[in-house]
């Protein structure tokens, strides 16, 4: 599996997680690509950090209007009745708690559903963004990442990088595994069959409490 096909299989499974009705963030890279794979019978709003809610899927290979993009500097489109704002409304909206949804991306994840997503020591980095904001105000918070950079865990027993938010993600979805945060530690909910439990468990330096109804990844 090529990394495009990864992420889209991760994408599309967060889809499925959307509630009809719900206003939804999506935080930048892998977690943009939900727009493009969200259910035919379901209806959502998809906010953007950047300024405008009403966001549609990416725009493709062929751009037909560079001045719409979204908080990554993608280009992408907005659906009829969308609006734009500045920066002030866009993030009154998320710390007043009016967002149902964000989807984040991670560079780690711990049994305690605290997470780092902005700083790696030594490196230079854009900066923490609005994912303070979203991890606070946001009414839920799905992580979608890949379970693994360079065979490394993410999904640990404590996070090792800077924190950005303690405590406050609630399902993690990578192309492994679905597994949800709750006060007894992760619960493991879904397994790609491409893997083994085993695999997944070697993968995964947090202890899994693994569901009595454990099943097939969607």
């Amino acid at each position: 599996m090529d990394k495009v096909e990864l992420q889209n299989k991760i994408a599309k499974r967060v889809a499925q997680e959307l509630k009809d009705g719900e206003l939804v963030n999506l935080g930048i890279g892998l977690p943009t690509k939900v727009a493009n794979f969200v259910p035919d019978d379901i209806h959502v709003t998809f906010h953007s950090e950047n300024g405008f809610v009403g966001l549609g899927p990416t725009q493709g290979d062929e751009v037909t209007d560079p001045t719409i993009v979204n908080a990554g500097g993608q280009y992408v489109t907005i659906h009829p009745g969308g609006c734009f704002f500045d920066s002030a409304t866009s993030f009154g909206i998320i710390r007043g708690g009016h967002v149902d949804l964000t989807v984040l991306g991670a560079l780690q994840v711990d049994e305690k559903g605290n997470i780092a997503n902005y700083l790696i020591p030594g490196k230079m980095v854009p900066g923490m963004g609005g994912a303070m904001d979203l991890l606070t105000g946001a009414k839920k918070v799905i992580v979608a990442m890949e379970h693994t950079t360079k065979g490394k865990a993410k999904i640990l027993r404590e996070c090792t990088l800077p924190l950005t938010a303690k405590n406050a993600v609630d399902l993690i979805i990578t192309e492994m595994a679905v597994i949800e945060v709750t006060p007894e530690g992760l619960l493991l909910k879904e397994i790609n069959s491409a893997y083994t439990l085993e695999e997944v468990l070697a993968a995964t330096e947090a202890k899994l409490m693994i569901s009595e109804e454990l099943k097939e990844l969607a």
